[in-house]
């Protein structure tokens, strides 16, 4: 059995999750002081995470266009949704 000192980085998903609940404990606002820092430490840790992962997977996007002969991404754009009544 191989055990390695470093425990591996959440999941895009889990860090969306993870990120959410530290926001909802905040805007409660019935922590104290120092349980608060923790949890914006940690928020803004898993926000970085996020943006790495969101980048690595834009160059993948990328080097897939490339390879088809794409030149760069396109802006996404929504279709025009429908007038609500």
């Amino acid at each position: 059995m191989i055990v390695t000192d470093k425990p591996s980085s959440p999941s895009f998903e889990e860090s969306l999750a993870e990120l959410e609940s530290i926001v909802n404990d905040m805007e409660n606002g019935d922590l104290p002081l120092n349980e608060a820092l923790e949890k914006f430490e940690r928020g803004i840790s898993l926000s970085r995470l996020s943006q790495q992962s969101l980048e690595r997977a834009q160059q993948k996007v990328q080097i897939l266009l490339k390879e088809n002969g794409e030149e760069s991404l396109a802006d996404f754009s929504e279709p025009d949704a429908p007038d609500a009544p």
